[in-house]
Formats: structure tokens, C-alpha cells, sequence
């Protein structure tokens, strides 16, 4: 008897599945590092979708590729997304079923998600969002770090405000999880280490699920030791202990 996996892959597009993705949105989770990370319900969505919209049709083009998906792409990314969301809205009212995936991990997530999703409960259409990767998940468990409470702080700002976001992590009594450039991560710790100390504990998590992985885990200071020594390369997921 065919294993009831290779029953839904075999059947691909416009399979029995067609009929219950009408009129929906679908934010699908793309893998962080490692392709076998997909799930097999993402790439159901994803191949039976009307159109997909993607961050980057580039970047995500070779996800499609690995597994087969042919599904039409759109660009939708945080430059094009306000002048786009009324076409997309159209779109769905007119009965097809849209995914969104951004370039890894769950979109909405420090990533655009949240704007399209917000019309769509406006406008009374069904949104869905598949659960599977996301870059802080492994990050925080990784870090040995509590993680009965935590608080996911994303990016810090650039350049305005910048300061005062990383003061006010020094009243924070909840594991901290930051989302870093590796080209700031250095200076990133010096100005943590001005307002919390080079006695707290952190980690720094890299290319999760990639070959090259690193979880560098230890003081502010010794992390700084660790990074200032290196070319530092990946997306960079950074845990901090509370106060």
C-alpha cells in the first residue's frame, strides 16, 4: 500500500487539496539554514497556492526549485508592500488562495507579514499561519538560557532611538532574544556591555541549521573576546539573560 505521504506529494497540483485552499491566506515557514527543514504540509501549500507571494523571488526561488514547487511568484517585500496590499486584497476576494513566505523562517517574524495580515481580519478573509522554522526558537533553547519567560526584542534600531532601546533591556528580568547584523554584532556587545555589564551571561547562535552552526555561549565579555577575533558571517541570533 502507498505510505499516505508519497500519496499527498504525488498528487502535487490541483490534487484533492484545491478545493479546501479557497479564498485564503497562508503564511508559510521557510527553512532558516538546512532545506530538509521544510515541512511536508508547507510544500502541499505552497504547490496547490494561486500564487506565492515571496520577500525575495531570488532567495526563494531555490526552495521552490528543490521541491518541485511551480507555483507563479511575486515580489512583496517592506519597500512594495503598502502600494501592492490592495491588489493582494482584490486578489483574495476574488477566490484564490495566496501564500506568503519570506526569504527564512515564519514571515511576520521581523519580516513583513503583519500589514497584510492585519487587512485580511479586517476584511474578514481566512488567514492561516503554518507552524515550522524560525531562527529564535532554536536559539533561545540552545542557549541555555531560561526560557520559561522570554521577550523577543527583533532588530534594535540603527541609528534613532538606538540608545534608548538598549537602556531599557537593563530593567528587563525576562531572557532577551535579539536579532543582529553580523557587520554590527561587535559593536552590538560593547554597548550592551555599557548598560548591562560584561558579567552577563549570553549567547550568540549563527547560521542555525547550516552546516557551520556556532552557539557561543558565555559572558558579555568573553563573547566579545571570541567575535573580535574573527570574520564574522551568518544571521546572528543573540540571547541575553535577564537581570
Amino acid at each position: 500500500m502507498m505510505p499516505a505521504y508519497f500519496l499527498l506529494f504525488s498528487l502535487g497540483r490541483n490534487s484533492f487539496t484545491t478545493n479546501t485552499l479557497l479564498m485564503k491566506l497562508y503564511l508559510v515557514p521557510t527553512p532558516v539554514g538546512n532545506l530538509a527543514d521544510m515541512t511536508f504540509r508547507a510544500v502541499e501549500v505552497l504547490k496547490n497556492a494561486d500564487l506565492i507571494l515571496a520577500e525575495d523571488t531570488r532567495t526563494s526561488r531555490t526552495v521552490m526549485q528543490h521541491y518541485g514547487i511551480e507555483t507563479p511568484m511575486q515580489a512583496y517585500h517592506i519597500f512594495n508592500e503598502h502600494q501592492t496590499l490592495n491588489s493582494v486584497i482584490a486578489r483574495l476576494k476574488s477566490g484564490m488562495t495566496i501564500a506568503l513566505v519570506t526569504d527564512a523562517g515564519t514571515p511576520g517574524i521581523s519580516d513583513p507579514g503583519f500589514l497584510i495580515v492585519r487587512e485580511c481580519v479586517k476584511e474578514g478573509i481566512d488567514v492561516e499561519c503554518l507552524p515550522g522554522a524560525t531562527a529564535f526558537v532554536p536559539a533561545l533553547i540552545n542557549s541555555g538560557l531560561p526560557c520559561d519567560q522570554f521577550t523577543f526584542i527583533g532588530f534594535l534600531p540603527h541609528k534613532k532611538g538606538r540608545q534608548t532601546a538598549i537602556k531599557a533591556l537593563a530593567e528587563e528580568h525576562r531572557t532577551m532574544i535579539i536579532y543582529e547584523s553580523p557587520f554590527r554584532l561587535v559593536k552590538t556587545i560593547e554597548q550592551l556591555i555599557e548598560v548591562l555589564g560584561e558579567e552577563r551571561q549570553a549567547c550568540v547562535s549563527r547560521e542555525i541549521s547550516k552546516l557551520h552552526e556556532e552557539n557561543a555561549r558565555g559572558t558579555l565579555r568573553e563573547l566579545h573576546t571570541h567575535f573580535s577575533s574573527k570574520e564574522v558571517k551568518g544571521e546572528i541570533v543573540m540571547t541575553i539573560a535577564g537581570e
